[in-house]
């Protein structure tokens, strides 16, 4: 293939399936996964953990297309569609991919990138608060126009302005799954500062913790009062 992959992945099949088989690959330093879609059958392979670790630290490793080459012999186009990871260890324990077609619309994930928002007058003259809605949009395109992020601008936002879904701008072959309630649905906004709400919220902290102490000092004179009552 000639067009160029921010990242590659280098596969093996799996011969032996189930649960005592995936458990020995994790233990030897791979990942079960499995390949799907597309005009092939599913197949069964495994991913090393840290070619996994490497790659998947970057937020674009979830919605970009990807080169993935088994056995050192095939390349395959695939997305990330799905990831399992460790319930405490930061490992991975699973991972689905799914082939590309090219000339198919495909449907993914791609992350929001919020650029100057310490430069909003709302931030930066009336001391505001952003609010994100939402990180990440669910879009649909054809491969190559598959985008690494969509930008959103905060630049110009004063306090109480927003940015909503309608205002996204999208690059070129590029729509959201989502058709309805664009003009009203939030992504991001400017908000008046909480310190009020901050202070109030200490005040009623603070008060619960005087009532806590409160009774506790009550109950100490109970038990004094028991002790000495006990004493005569």
């Amino acid at each position: 293939m000639s067009q160029e992959y921010r990242y590659t992945l280098n596969g093996k099949l799996r011969q032996d399936k189930g649960k005592g088989a995936s458990r020995r690959l994790r233990r030897e330093g791979w990942v079960p996964a499995v390949v799907y879609g597309g005009e092939g059958e599913s197949i069964s392979i495994a991913i090393k953990q840290d070619e996994l670790a490497k790659n998947a630290k970057f937020d674009s490793f979830y919605s970009q297309i990807i080169n993935l080459k088994i056995e050192g012999k095939e390349d395959t186009e695939v997305l990330v569609r799905d990831v399992q990871r460790h319930v405490f260890k930061p490992l991975f324990q699973h991972f689905d991919f799914q082939r590309i077609v090219r000339g198919q619309d495909i449907y993914s994930t791609v992350s929001l990138h919020f650029i100057n928002e310490d430069e909003a007058p709302g931030v930066k003259e009336e001391n505001g608060v952003i609010t994100h809605f939402y990180t990440s949009v669910e879009i649909v395109c054809q491969p190559r126009h598959l985008p690494e992020y969509i930008e959103v601008d905060m630049g110009s936002l004063s306090i109480g302005d927003g940015v909503y879904l309608s205002d996204l701008k999208l690059p070129e072959g590029v729509s959201l799954q989502q058709d309805e309630n664009l003009d009203s649905t939030l992504v991001a906004s400017i908000g008046h500062p909480r310190l009020e709400e901050e202070e109030e919220e200490e005040s009623d902290a603070q008060a619960i913790e005087d009532l806590i102490e409160g009774e506790g000092d009550a109950e100490d004179g109970d038990a004094e009062s028991s002790d000495d009552a006990s004493d005569e």
